[in-house]
């Protein structure tokens, strides 16, 4: 997969995205990120890229022009890809997994992040998704793209060292992930539970399918509302809520 972004703190990008299962992505070939400051497309000798908003208004608007141009660049250098452009923005669509499900299956992602007031709106006609990671306001768009570019690329094959891991994470199956635990079997009275040292595997599955439904509907209830339980699950649940009131 290649990935651009577009910043103007490309520097930003320097550590998180060369690091961990990113950084070995990238040495792998699975993706390779490339980060450009979008300033180099600057509409003056001082540098501007944004300007005040034609009506009024506070803050600044970062402008079409030089986005327009970064964008030229980037399709110059991969004439052949189909890309994908991302908007960074608070008024976009909430990341969620299904997004980065989404999102692995292209072959080229560019991520736009802005800063100031906002965007002219004219750059809304370049991308394809608007997205935003959560209802509040950060600095700039990076952080943002950092976490989708992050929770997309581990979907990619080959980028985690064991893949079944992935299947498993939370929100990867519609549910929050079971109780896990490691050595030793107790510590300061707190055991590991009977089942999970059992060998039998039919056992395990069943309490780690029921203790996902649990942790869901204990912390995440509203995961549950467009669910579609099994008939097991539905019996599960039951029995959870049963359990909840003693």
């Amino acid at each position: 997969m290649q990935i651009d972004v577009l910043s103007l703190f490309p520097e930003m990008f320097d550590g998180p995205m060369t690091t961990s299962i990113i950084g070995k992505a990238q040495e792998k070939k699975v993706a390779n990120i490339d980060v450009t400051d979008f300033r180099k497309f600057a509409v003056n000798k001082h540098g501007h890229v944004d300007d005040y908003p034609y009506g009024g208004g506070a803050g600044m608007l970062l402008r079409v022009d030089p986005i327009n141009d970064a964008l030229e660049e980037i399709n110059s250098k991969h004439p052949d890809t189909k890309k994908r452009v991302i908007l960074m923005d608070p008024a976009g669509e909430t990341f969620t997994q299904r997004h980065a499900e989404s999102f692995a299956q292209d072959d080229h992602l560019i991520f736009i992040c802005g800063h100031y007031e906002g965007y002219d709106e004219r750059i809304r006609s370049y991308v394809t998704d608007e997205i935003s990671v959560g209802d509040y306001v950060l600095t700039g768009g990076e952080l943002g793209a950092m976490i989708v570019i992050d929770a997309t690329v581990r979907l990619l094959d080959n980028a985690v060292g064991n893949e079944d891991s992935i299947t498993g994470d939370s929100f990867s199956t519609g549910l929050l992930e079971y109780p896990q635990y490691t050595r030793p079997p107790e510590y300061k009275g707190m055991k590991v539970p009977n089942v999970l040292m059992s060998g039998n595997h039919a056992k395990i599955a069943d309490w780690k399918g029921k203790e996902s439904l649990r942790r869901t509907y204990e912390r995440r209830p509203d995961l549950l509302d467009n669910y579609p339980l099994s008939n097991q699950q539905k019996v599960w649940l039951n029995e959870i809520k049963a359990e909840s009131k003693e």
